[in-house]
């Protein structure tokens, strides 16, 4: 018998913007977070979870990024990195790889906006406020999860 717990990545949601990439990741009471971004495109995360196992993964995102940039919110359920394209333009998807992405990579239908939806109003939510999982209502008006 093994004594080596498997590690499972945690979810990872993503939205985008013209000229931003919102990744959250779902990991409870995370100590030691480091977050780098590489300008081609490189995003590397490494924290210790709340079992104090070893957490990190690296992902090619799609296209070209500002590392000095990039921003790191922590969360007591998650961790919120906002990461500058190098240039105004929408992602086709989030990662270089035209190969279908590993399962715990999510779409973030709650901070998701489509191309011709995204405000023209100079309002900036680069620091987007983490969002509660229970607003009170009781009710998911339907919405699939």
């Amino acid at each position: 018998m093994s004594s080596f717990a498997k590690i499972s990545h945690p979810e990872v949601l993503w939205a985008q913007r013209a000229d931003k990439v919102y990744l959250t990741i779902a990991l409870t009471n995370a100590k030691d977070i480091s977050v780098k971004c590489e300008p081609q495109g490189s995003f590397n995360f490494s924290a210790v979870g709340p079992k104090d196992e070893n957490v990190d993964f690296s992902l090619e995102l799609y296209g070209k990024i500002l590392p000095e940039s990039c921003k790191t919110q922590m969360g007591l359920r998650n961790i919120l990195c906002t990461v500058q394209k190098e240039g105004k333009g929408w992602w086709k998807r989030l990662l270089k790889s035209e190969a279908k992405p590993a399962p715990y990579i999510k779409v973030d239908w709650n901070r998701w906006c489509d191309e011709d939806e995204e405000p023209d109003n100079g309002t900036d939510d680069d620091d987007l406020k983490y969002t509660s999982d229970d607003d009170g209502s009781g009710s998911d008006d339907g919405m699939l999860y």
